[in-house]
This record gives structure tokens, sequence and C-alpha cells, in this order.
């Protein structure tokens, strides 16, 4: 089992700097950020560009894996996003992982002007999203035009470290999201649907989108073994540093269900994923170590 961190962007970088510093020397196996040009109730900031803290995270850091949790294309184009791709993984030296998700409806799909999407033609245009982006990302010279993007000899040169791309890690919950991670994905990250405050039904809606994974993968004559299969742990209705036993049997449970990682949030003083620094360095230091697989 590999276990990250999300670290949100909320902190300028004299105080954010230390947090992914610590997350290298704890041991965790991958950092993520939020990619949003503003979120929920914390739109009136502070709030920071993702891949210009990537990219600042990757210049304090050696081993930890970075990413995306998730870049939308609410407000991304593939070709310029491309560019930033690729000077990232390259600064990184290779450790860019590249969480990859719909875009949802609020201050992203609004603080441009643009109409709000239905959902189902926010997976439409996820679906261009990705596939635009898998093919600049492993091609040079890319010609291509779809109902939401278009491409003219766009040039990706020297590509990336990584080859033949960056990892993919794709958000999907529903069924036309799940066939499109399980076709572009080397993994796949869900949230679960979480409905009020049950904590047991979440584990149930987890444990059934494993299920529809299994059943994706198989049709599609894919490997099961090859999909990393990533759980975000805090949109279940309990945040899961809220004590040490908690985050302790939510990665046994996810373990039995078939995942490979897990994501945590570094606590906050308040609001979302409010919670105490010293249980992340209690779970960092004890439990960490002793997880399945890890020396």
């Amino acid at each position: 089992m590999r276990v990250g961190i999300v670290i949100l962007p909320d902190q300028r970088w004299s105080v954010a700097e230390r947090r992914w510093r610590q997350a290298e020397e704890w041991g965790f196996d991958h950092a993520w950020t939020y990619d949003h040009l503003g979120w929920r109730d914390l739109v009136d900031g502070p709030w920071f560009d993702a891949m210009g803290t990537l990219t600042s995270a990757a210049m304090v850091t050696s081993r930890i894996r970075l990413g995306t949790l998730v870049a939308s294309p609410n407000f991304r184009h593939p070709v310029h996003f491309t560019r930033q791709i690729t000077a990232l993984d390259d600064v990184s030296d290779g450790r860019l992982l590249l969480g990859l998700g719909a875009g949802g409806i609020g201050f992203d799909s609004a603080v441009l002007g643009a109409e709000t999407l239905s959902a189902r033609l926010r997976v439409d245009r996820f679906t261009e999203f990705t596939e635009l982006l898998d093919l600049l990302l492993r091609e040079d010279g890319v010609s291509w035009r779809g109902d939401y993007y278009a491409a003219v000899d766009a040039r990706s040169n020297p590509g990336c470290v990584q080859q033949p791309r960056v990892p993919f890690v794709v958000a999907a919950n529903g069924p036309r999201s799940l066939r499109l991670a399980a076709r572009y994905g080397q993994g796949w990250v869900t949230t679960g649907v979480r409905d009020g405050d049950d904590l047991a039904a979440w584990w149930r809606s987890v444990a059934a989108l494993a299920g529809r994974m299994d059943d994706i993968l198989a049709a599609a004559g894919r490997d099961p073994g090859s999909l990393d299969r990533y759980l975000s742990l805090d949109s279940a209705p309990v945040f899961s540093l809220s004590s040490v036993g908690h985050f302790t049997e939510a990665v046994g449970r996810a373990a039995e269900l078939g995942f490979t990682d897990v994501v945590t949030h570094w606590p906050r003083e308040s609001s979302w994923y409010a919670g105490d620094e010293a249980i992340l360095a209690e779970v960092a230091t004890e439990v960490l170590p002793r997880l399945p697989g890890r020396s």
C-alpha cells in the first residue's frame, strides 16, 4: 500500500515549503495539490496555482512523486497544458503524476464567463481533453480537431522524461469516466459516492465502484494489475486523520478492496479537512513504516 497526501495551495510558500519537504521526509509516496482557480468557500483565498506550486515543490524534494488532484478542463487547454506538463516532468526528473478529472460546477466553471455544462457534456469534454492530451504528450507536431479543442501542428518537443508520457491518474465514478480511466489511465482515482454522513454507505459505494472497474477492465481485456487504484479517503464523511485508529482502519479497508494507493489531506485549522497536525505526525512516524510492503 502506497500513501499520498494532499497539500492545498492555500498557504504562502514560506509556510507551504515546510510541508512539502516534511511529506518527503516522513516517507509519503506521493504528494498532491488541487488544480483550481478557486475552491468552494476557500475561493476568497489565499489560493495559488497548482503547476507553480508543484514546480516549487519539485525544487525542494528529490524522491516523492508529485501530482495534480486533479487537473481540470474547466480552464485548461491541452496544447498549453502539454508545455506545462513537460516542463514540470523535466524539473522533477520524472516524478510527475498527472491526475485528470472532468471538472465540476462552481467557481472554476463560472469565473471565465463560459456556460456551465451538464454532467454529460462535461464528460464529453473530458474525453476530448484526455484523448488530445495523450496524443500531444506522445507525439510532436499534432493536428487535431474536436467539438471542444483543436490543435494545429502543436509541438511538444522534447517530450516527457517519463516515456511514452507521464502517467495519467484518471478520476472516475461514472460509467463513461471509468471506461476512460481503463483506456488511458496508468492509475484510477475515486472519491466514492457520498450520501450524507453515512460512512458505511460510502464504503459500500467504494466497493461497488471497485467491482465495476474490475468488470470494465475484463471487458477491455486489460490486466487488472496494470492499473493502480487510488482512493481519496477524505471524500468520506469522516476525515481520515480524525484519529490514528481511524486512519489505520481506513487504509486496511481500502487494501481489502484492492486499492494500491490511498490519499489523505494535510490537516487545516478550520473548515475543510480541519484536524490536528500532531495526528498526521503520529501517522507518518508510527503507522506508515508498518504498512505491508514498506520497509
